[in-house]
């Protein structure tokens, strides 16, 4: 194989894309020796994409991890390509099987992005239309996949009080030790849900989606009326999440990855 003809290109694809084979962040004396690389050259190349937002150094464990520019990028990818057209289909298909809306959202930094809306007929209009963002802890959709990450990355994007914030009057997750509490309940249960913390009086429940490493890509949710919607109702569109968000992991070769917080 001929050597690369931009080596310090070369070097930090490389090392992004083993970053992002991993389930966790990683210390840089593995990434040195797994990538052949100088360990002064390996520090150089994570300052500066540390510095850029790639990748996230996680000072008290010593590790390195994706940061949120990388997963802008992904998530750029899954909405221009597969995750938009293929999740376009299955997400039309639930909400005529319920009756209710839904939608396909992705994270982006602490924040989910809303990438397919789809509204039911005679129901209300949400505030999760195509490239609304609203933070993660609050939405159904942001707790299913936020279930999902490494404990190091949970702490690095929700890490403090001051990164919590509130929309209504139903109070959310107030402190690490909440969102922690609760992501045990989602793991649990299979699903999320949140009741009144995006919209007062509209309720949603989530599934995750997988992407090929096992990663949590998306998620599926639907949305609807608290008060008017009975049980059986809502039993169904839980068991319509799970089945869609399995059916667009199914499509994007994705697979199931459990991952503790």
């Amino acid at each position: 194989m001929a050597p690369p003809k931009v080596p310090a290109a070369d070097a930090t694809l490389r090392l992004l894309t083993f970053l992002a084979s991993r389930s966790s962040p990683v210390p840089a004396a593995q990434l040195a020796e797994q990538l052949a690389l100088p360990r002064s050259r390996t520090y150089d190349l994570l300052t500066t994409l540390v510095e850029h937002g790639y990748v996230m150094h996680l000072e008290q464990e010593r590790l390195y991890g994706l940061g949120p520019a990388a997963q802008v990028l992904s998530g750029a990818y899954l909405r221009q390509e597969p995750l938009a057209r293929i999740g376009r289909r299955v997400i039309e298909a639930m909400v005529d099987e319920v009756g209710e809306s839904g939608h396909l959202a992705v994270l982006h930094g602490r924040d989910v992005l809303y990438v397919i809306e789809e509204r039911a007929r005679s129901r209300p209009s949400l505030v999760t239309d195509v490239g609304v963002r609203i933070s993660a802890h609050l939405t159904a959709s942001g707790r299913a996949i936020l279930a999902e990450l490494p404990p190091a990355q949970l702490r690095a994007l929700f890490g403090t009080r001051d990164d919590f914030t509130s929309r209504t009057t139903v109070p959310g997750p107030e402190s690490p030790k909440d969102l922690r509490e609760l992501l045990t309940r989602v793991r649990a249960d299979g699903v999320a849900h949140e009741t009144g913390e995006v919209t007062e009086e509209l309720a949603s429940v989530a599934a995750v989606v997988h992407d090929h490493a096992g990663w949590p890509a998306a998620a599926v949710a639907i949305t609807f009326e608290e008060s008017r919607t009975p049980v059986e109702v809502r039993d169904r569109c839980t068991a319509a999440v799970r089945a869609a968000a399995e059916e667009i992991t199914r499509r994007l070769g994705g697979r199931r990855s459990v991952v503790g917080v």
